[in-house]
Parts: structure tokens; sequence; C-alpha cells
């Protein structure tokens, strides 16, 4: 199973390292007035990042409406 994982994460971080380097354009990108020029690879990193945070949270809030308040 541990060759399994290492097969999956390798070929992963292939995938990443190429989409990275295939796509390294500079790209604005406007949000309220907020402009930021970077590689598409950057914008794409940081919108992953964001949903990991958001979609952890939310998980965690919806646990906690279906399960309740922990009481002590």
């Amino acid at each position: 199973m541990r060759w399994l994982n290492t097969a999956v994460i390798i070929v992963l971080v292939a995938g990443i390292l190429i989409f990275a380097f295939q796509n390294l354009q500079s790209v604005t990108v406007s949000f309220l007035g907020l402009r930021i020029t970077a590689p598409m690879a950057v914008h794409a990193s940081i919108i992953y990042l964001v949903g990991m945070a958001t979609g952890g949270s939310l998980w965690a809030l919806m646990r906690w409406a279906l399960r309740g308040p922990k009481e002590p």
C-alpha cells in the first residue's frame, strides 16, 4: 500500500510541475478594484489554497451543525 501511495504522490507532483512550467505567461486578475499580475500557475496555486481553507472550514461547520456543540 505504501508503494501505491508513493506512486500516486509522484504522479500528482509531476502533473503539478508540468502545469506550472507550461503556464509561465503572466495573467492579470481583477477583483473588487484589486489587480494582480502573476504567472497562471501562481494564481491557480492561490485559488487552490483558498479553496482548501474554505472547504475545510465548511466541512467543520457542517459536522458541527449535524452533531451539535460539544457539551463540557
